[in-house]
């Protein structure tokens, strides 16, 4: 069913894991979905898989619309230019995904925080949270233009229990906390603001992590309880696709609890476990 033909979304992120996941499940359901990114075709940042001209491709070839724009959302003028464009080419934005991410450039361990280098702030802040905050700044006046909006933040939550890493925790609390405070700016503008978190998604680098890939990952025994990409997708999807949308906004969602409200399954017919941290 085509529930979000007539919409508008812009995933920024979207080259590859997260972001392409919920690109496609968009644009599945009918959305036009301009992807943004840095990695593009011929020129993909640090040799990692993935670029939104392929994004976009992948789209195109499931029967989807959209464009692939060339972004660093870390720039204010990038990220101006973009809602711009959009706006020049459609007049309104419906759905918006924050998922521009660059903390993962260093090892994520559980060392204490005085003995981790402070480049984490730098790839988790700056190339993160502020990436979504800037993106947010420059993308709400135009949602504001058309009312029952869904701004998606991609985080990882799980009752606020401890992350393991200071500074990864420090960052996806900090992503829940903007959700929160924008869902209550925008009350009044019908515009639903949500942190959504994956599970333990097969990520492309997850995947070459264990030398596999999609099609053979339930070869590995570690990779039994994860989740592909477009689950979060489905996620993102069932959530734009609700008129109700609005009852949730500020509250942190999972994308397993999701499935079990709205009654999507993975791409290989499971409801994935939320997935739940150890105390």
């Amino acid at each position: 069913m085509k529930t979000l033909e007539g919409k508008v979304a812009l995933v920024t992120g979207a080259s590859r894991g997260a972001g392409k996941g919920i690109a496609l499940e968009l644009a599945a359901a009918g959305a036009y979905v301009y992807v943004t990114g840095r990695s593009v075709k011929g020129n993909r940042i640090g040799n990692r898989p993935g670029d939104i001209d392929a994004t976009l491709e992948e789209i195109e070839k499931e029967g989807g619309r959209g464009a692939a724009v060339s972004c660093d959302h870390t720039r204010g003028g990038d990220t101006e230019q973009l809602i711009s464009r959009i706006s020049s080419e459609w007049g309104r934005l419906d759905i918006l995904v924050n998922n521009a991410w660059g903390g993962n450039e260093l090892p994520i361990d559980e060392r204490p925080f005085w003995e981790q280098p402070l480049e984490h702030w730098n790839h988790m802040f700056d190339s993160g949270v502020h990436a979504q905050l800037i993106t947010n700044y420059y993308a709400i006046p135009l949602m504001r233009k058309c009312p029952g909006g869904l701004i998606i933040h991609t985080t990882f939550w799980d009752r606020y229990n401890y992350l393991g890493n200071f500074y990864y925790d420090l960052a996806k609390d900090a992503l829940v906390r903007m959700a929160y405070g924008l869902s209550r700016e925008l009350r009044g503008d019908g515009i639903a603001v949500i942190p959504l978190s994956p599970g333990w998604m097969r990520t492309e680098l997850v995947l070459d992590s264990f030398h596999t890939d999609e099609a053979h990952w339930q070869e590995v025994e570690e990779l039994a309880s994860t989740e592909s990409t477009r689950y979060i997708g489905r996620a993102a999807s069932a959530l734009a696709s609700n008129p109700k949308v609005m009852e949730l906004s500020g509250v942190p969602q999972q994308a397993g609890r999701l499935a079990e409200r709205y009654g999507f399954t993975d791409i290989d017919g499971r409801v994935v476990p939320v997935f739940l941290m150890e105390k």
